[in-house]
This record gives C-alpha cells, structure tokens and sequence, in this order.
C-alpha cells in the first residue's frame, strides 16, 4: 500500500477553481491507478475522477465531466484534480485513493485500497 496525503482544499465561490493534489509515498506510484472520491454530510462517498497506471486513461463521473481534470506526474508521486467552474453541490471532503495496478475502473470505493485522510472543498453561493 502507499500513504496518501491530500491538500489544495478550500473555500471557494462558484464559478471559481481549485487544484487538490495527493502525494503518494513509495517508489512503485506508476504502478497505482488513482483516484478522487468525494462525501458530503449525509451522503456515501461516490466516485469523482480516476486516472490509470500505465497509460494513463481518465475517467469521470457525470457531474464534473467537462470541469475536472485529474492527472498524474510520476516523476513527483502526485495526482492532480483540477476543479474549475466549481458549484455549490461540489462541497464536501475529497479523497485521494490508490490501488495497485488495477485495470477495471468500476468508480467504487471498494476496489481502492489506499486513502489518504481528506480535504474540504467548499463551494458558497
């Protein structure tokens, strides 16, 4: 497993942008599919965006298909979501997850073995 550490969060207004970066401890980071899953209060934790080992495939959920970017840079053992033409519902803690060489990208939590521990995003109207 790797350690994940996340930051970038914060308050924003809508219609501004914010970049969350994750850096993953160890030496095999190209190895991890990464990933981005978000959980506001009263709500499970659902999938944002993921980027795969390898070759580098993105995947998006529906809600911020157009308006998230995730991206990786193996050489600094960090994944990137940049997040512009933020909206209200976009609040809540972000997380940052790992899993090793995984291929089939079923945007669950289940299928991702590392998180790191969480950074508020909050968007104001």
């Amino acid at each position: 497993q790797v350690q994940l550490v996340e930051s970038g969060g914060g308050l924003v207004q809508a219609g501004g942008s914010l970049r969350l970066s994750c850096a993953a401890s160890g030496r095999t980071f190209s190895t991890y599919t990464m990933a981005w899953f978000r959980q506001a209060p009263g709500k499970e934790r659902e999938f944002v965006a993921a980027i795969k080992w390898a070759i580098s495939s993105t995947y998006y959920a529906d809600s911020v298909k157009g308006r998230f970017t995730i991206s990786r840079d193996n050489a600094k053992n960090t994944v990137y979501l940049q997040m512009n033409s933020l909206k209200p519902e976009d609040t809540a803690v972000y997380y940052c997850a790992a899993e090793f060489k995984l291929s089939l990208i079923r945007q669950t939590a289940i299928d991702f073995g590392s998180w790191g521990q969480g950074t508020q995003v909050t968007v104001s109207s």
